[in-house]
């Protein structure tokens, strides 16, 4: 499960090793905090003009936990199966996967949405913990449950995390003749001391036979992840990681740079930017050289820590990076519905519970609350920021008017002079630093002329930490 760590909101989003930590320490720990109930996060006094919070979520995001071991540098909730119950017939047989997968589908079936227009799912996304550890049968089990309920178009995006050493061609056949059209392969480092030191369960010849399965089974859409600033990691083996990446000619690659946790193993062996970890300088190189290496291979920088060819974007995340509604199921996993984001309990007792709960009616959104604009507006910088097309103003002024979009402008001068910001007109020209500070005299021919604030690449997504918290000052000072 690949998650980044920018926002409460974004800490409820379901994602793997965490992308490079571009928040200053004083917001991500004051944002950091776990997602409230839904009930909690209801608020029926606040009002918004954004109709986002009333479309109806076209995305859903299943997290599946099971692991062989818990890597090194893991905080989520997982389930370690152990090295000696990952053999096919054990894993087939194994009760804690098929009295999970049925826990899952009942959440399912009793979810209650409150559109009035429920459309099929576009996009479903397995994420862990190594879905790739599930038999196939119980996969099927899930996307029929979410066919029933939902429905799904012909031609969903269905990924699936997968492990290396975890599948092979007869299993990956068998997914994708469930549907499953998009891999996302866990390589993370192709240096055995650097996955032996993250206590990786893979090596790097199960790298390269996995890498080989899903050439022969002739998955066209498929991601690479890597991790960056591993321990005694040198800018020679991240460049090699990276040309072996490019080499391999996935269609998309995910580069996410090492956080350490608190609960985890790292978390009691390192201390962040102390050896054998490198520097905020050195992690920020790191950053660079990907850009720098897979741009120059022909792939598209479109989100921070993605990367793709033409038309390969993962169109599940874009859910999230354009703050449009979905649903999350499973342990710990992360809805946003009606405008609020809500997690479950990452402990499967309490999950367990939450799930009789739902069943029972307990839980539910309620239908006369609204959210707040001003979080909404926070939302829609932090997530927009995120990507290579950046805020659309047109979309924040219906939100909180003119003038904010004025004072948000002013504010980031120093940074458009500077280049680490990008403003944009409506055919997406770059509007010249002179031309910029000439119209920051004018509210009218500012709405008029600006249409999209994006941040440079790489230097201006290296501070990102700085330019979302000025931006947070500036809506709610």
């Amino acid at each position: 499960m690949l998650r980044s760590t920018f926002t409460p909101l974004l800490h409820t989003i379901p994602s793997k090793p965490k992308p490079l930590n571009l928040f200053s320490h004083s917001i991500s720990i004051s944002l950091s905090q776990s997602p409230p109930t839904v009930r909690q996060n209801a608020s029926p006094t606040a009002t918004t003009t954004n109709p986002l919070h009333n479309l109806s979520p076209t995305s859903a995001y299943i997290h599946l936990p099971f692991c062989r071991k818990r890597c090194h540098y893991c905080d989520f909730p997982i389930v370690a199966l152990g090295s000696s119950s990952t053999q096919t017939n054990d894993i087939n047989n194994d009760p804690r996967i098929s009295n999970y997968i049925h826990l899952l589908c009942r959440e399912i079936k009793a979810t209650n949405s409150q559109f009035n227009h429920n459309p099929p799912l576009k996009t479903v996304f397995f994420g862990g913990g190594t879905p790739s550890l599930v038999p196939p049968r119980l996969i099927s089990l899930v996307l029929e449950t979410l066919n029933l309920k939902f429905g799904l178009c012909l031609d969903a995006e269905i990924s699936m995390e997968m492990d290396p050493g975890t599948f092979d061609v007869v299993k990956m056949k068998e997914f994708m003749g469930l549907g499953v059209n998009r891999v996302s392969l866990g390589v993370q480092a192709f240096q055995d001391e650097l996955l032996k030191a993250c206590g990786r369960a893979h090596g790097v010849e199960e790298v390269h036979e996995a890498i080989g399965v899903v050439g022969t089974c002739g998955v066209e859409n498929w991601s690479m992840d890597l991790i960056s600033s591993l321990p005694h990691q040198t800018p020679q083996m991240w460049e090699e990681s990276l040309l072996l990446t490019i080499n391999a000619r996935p269609k998309h690659v995910s580069v996410y740079d090492l956080q350490v946790e608190q609960g985890t193993k790292f978390g009691i062996l390192y201390s962040p930017g102390e050896f054998p970890l490198p520097s905020e300088t050195q992690s920020a190189e790191f950053y660079k050289t990907a850009s720098r290496m897979l741009s120059d291979a022909g792939y598209n920088h479109y989100e921070i820590s993605s990367y793709c060819k033409d038309n390969f974007e993962c169109k599940h995340n874009l859910t999230y990076w354009n703050n449009k509604p979905f649903y999350g199921f499973g342990l710990g996993s992360a809805s946003f519905l009606g405008g609020f984001r809500f997690s479950r309990p990452k402990k499967m007792k309490e999950y367990a519970g939450y799930v009789q709960n739902l069943e029972d009616g307990v839980v539910g959104l309620s239908e006369d609350s609204f959210p707040d604009p001003k979080d909404m507006a926070m939302d829609a910088v932090m997530l927009s920021f995120r990507t290579a097309k950046g805020v659309d103003l047109k979309s924040f002024r219906k939100t909180l008017g003119t003038s904010l979009v004025h004072s948000l402008c002013k504010a980031y001068r120093p940074f458009v002079e500077s280049g680490h910001v990008v403003c944009l007109d409506r055919n997406r020209r770059v509007i010249t630093t002179d031309r910029f500070c000439a119209l920051l005299s004018d509210e009218e021919e500012i709405e008029e002329t600006m249409a999209f604030i994006r941040l440079s690449d790489p230097d201006g997504f290296l501070l990102s930490n700085e330019l979302i918290s000025l931006a947070f000052q500036v809506i709610a000072p």
